[in-house]
């Protein structure tokens, strides 16, 4: 079932513009799949889907090229040069904004590499709140994610 509905998402978000998880949900029922929008925010999640512009200030999902080559440090460094905004933190929590509906993408990534010095991770739309385990270990994750979001590997 959900590899059925993931082979569809990509077809769809391959000839349409989707542009929100609302219109993923109504493409997937008018191929009589039905769905909640927690489950398409789940699939987005695990295949990674990101946003890309679409012309006039809007944005639309895309399946990401590269997946199977890259690592998933070369990744969270593209996704981060590409698509983050602002970076800041206090005490343990670094907060990561983004463009409009890329967070869940860029934590993924996060996620995927696995620095132990980040306990856990939380994405909305447009902000991560990534948890760090010591207040005193912010200020050097927060600088290398800064790093990579300026393209310094």
């Amino acid at each position: 079932m959900k590899a059925h509905r993931q082979s569809k998402i990509k077809q769809i978000i391959e000839n349409q513009i989707i542009e929100t998880q609302e219109d993923l949900a109504a493409a997937l029922r008018a191929r009589d799949i039905e769905v909640t929008q927690a489950t398409v925010s789940r699939d987005i999640k695990d295949m990674q889907l990101v946003k890309i512009p679409c012309g006039n200030g809007k944005y639309r999902y895309a399946y990401p090229m590269d997946t199977q080559s890259m690592h998933s440090e070369d990744r969270m460094q593209r996704l981060f040069k590409e698509l983050v905004k602002k970076i800041d933190y206090s005490e343990n929590i670094i907060v990561v904004k983004t463009m409009p509906g890329a967070a869940n993408s860029i934590c993924a990534a996060l996620d995927n590499a696995r620095w132990p010095e980040i306990i856990g991770t939380v994405a909305g739309d447009d902000t991560i709140l990534a948890v760090v385990k010591a207040s005193s270990m912010a200020e050097e994750i927060a600088l290398k994610l800064e790093a990579m979001s300026m393209g310094i590997k």
